[in-house]
């Protein structure tokens, strides 16, 4: 059996952790990504249970998944504005807050609700700069017609997404100054933002300037998000396999199949019957060109896995389905369990426990 084991207790420090540095804001769990490949509904019971009532989706589908599975009382926000009718109708029967990101989007959304002779809530979505949808910040007049024309519509928050990759946040902050803009001239309008929130899991790790009403954590939860020394947050996830085979074989034979590496000396190889296409050895990166190159090469020459609690190194290349380790050195035999580095948002292949 390969598993993708999510470690209950290392989630339950990154949400302490995440707590204390949300303070006040309100915190909403992103679960995208079927909760970044932790499971949507396996994460959302144990945020629960850890005392988050919020929750943050990608689809009206993932909403329904929630509610069936006995989240009835939780706030559920969909992360996407939509035009389309049908799904609408599903996220206001299962009484999700809606996102408007478009004059068009509001003008449905309220059509449905007035045509139920009801009043659907539901939160602005504002792009600052990362283009996947929202009123632009510099368009004050089309968001302020939503406040204005929409009476079947409860505005009930307003949120952006701080997407700044440096740490100093000096492009953060250009972001934030647009956003407060906005806000700014929603108020001067006569009109209550209600719920303000801008940060995910990097700009909540790095920016205590973008920490307003609410935050949205996402890959935080699992550690895995872009980190800060000292955060005080642990790595979720790992894989669990059964080494396939042990074999001997000569010096100066060849393994690998893309890149071929030549034994220097008679080894002991172990087989592991995960490869890339399970996930094993997929990194998020956001360099390019050659410094991404560079990270790679020198990942491949780092990478391990543990077996009877010792780390083994890999030889060559991760290969797609397999992949082999050099166990020379210690006792070992086909069967035994190997332990693996796996990024959630990644494994494929796996059978997902937690434990």
């Amino acid at each position: 059996m390969k598993t993708l084991v999510i470690e209950k207790q290392a989630i339950k420090q990154n949400v302490a952790v995440i707590k204390e540095r949300a303070g006040s804001a309100v915190i909403y769990a992103a679960l995208t990504g079927d909760a970044y490949g932790a499971g949507l509904v396996e994460m959302a019971k144990l945020l629960r249970d850890e005392g988050i009532g919020r929750f943050a989706v990608g689809s009206a589908k993932a909403a329904e998944d929630l509610r069936k599975a006995g989240l009835v009382e939780e706030e559920i926000l969909m992360l996407r504005s939509t035009t389309d009718r049908e799904e609408l109708e599903r996220l206001v029967d299962l009484n999700a807050v809606c996102t408007i990101g478009s004059v068009d989007a509001g003008l449905a959304l309220n059509g449905l609700a007035e045509s139920r002779s009801t009043v659907v809530e539901a939160h602005v979505q504002v792009d600052t700069g990362m283009g996947y949808g929202g009123f632009l910040a510099g368009e004050p007049d089309k968001v302020l017609s939503v406040y204005r024309n929409l009476p079947n519509v409860a505005l009930s928050g307003i949120y952006t997404q701080i997407h700044s990759a440096k740490p100093d946040g000096r492009d953060a902050t250009v972001q934030m100054g647009e956003f407060n803009a906005l806000l700014e001239a929603i108020r001067a309008a006569g009109f209550e933002t209600g719920t303000v929130h801008a940060a995910g899991s990097f700009a909540l790790l790095h920016y205590d300037f973008a920490r307003m009403d609410a935050v949205r954590p996402g890959s935080a939860f699992l550690g895995r998000c872009r980190r800060t020394k000292g955060d005080g947050l642990q790595r979720v996830g790992y894989g669990e396999a059964g080494l396939e085979d042990v074999r001997w074989l000569p010096q100066g034979h060849t393994v690998g199949n893309e890149v071929l590496i030549t034994l220097k000396r008679p080894t002991r190889v172990g087989i592991i019957p995960v490869g890339y296409q399970n996930g094993f050895g997929v990194a998020r990166t956001r360099d390019s060109g050659l410094t991404a190159a560079i990270r790679r090469w020198w990942r491949g020459r780092k990478i391990t896995v543990r077996i009877a609690g010792q780390k083994v190194k890999v030889i060559g290349r991760i290969g797609a389905m397999e992949t082999l380790v050099d166990v020379t050195d210690m006792k070992c035999s086909a069967g035994d369990t190997v332990l693996f580095d796996i990024d959630p948002l990644y494994a494929k292949g796996l059978a997902r426990e937690y434990r």
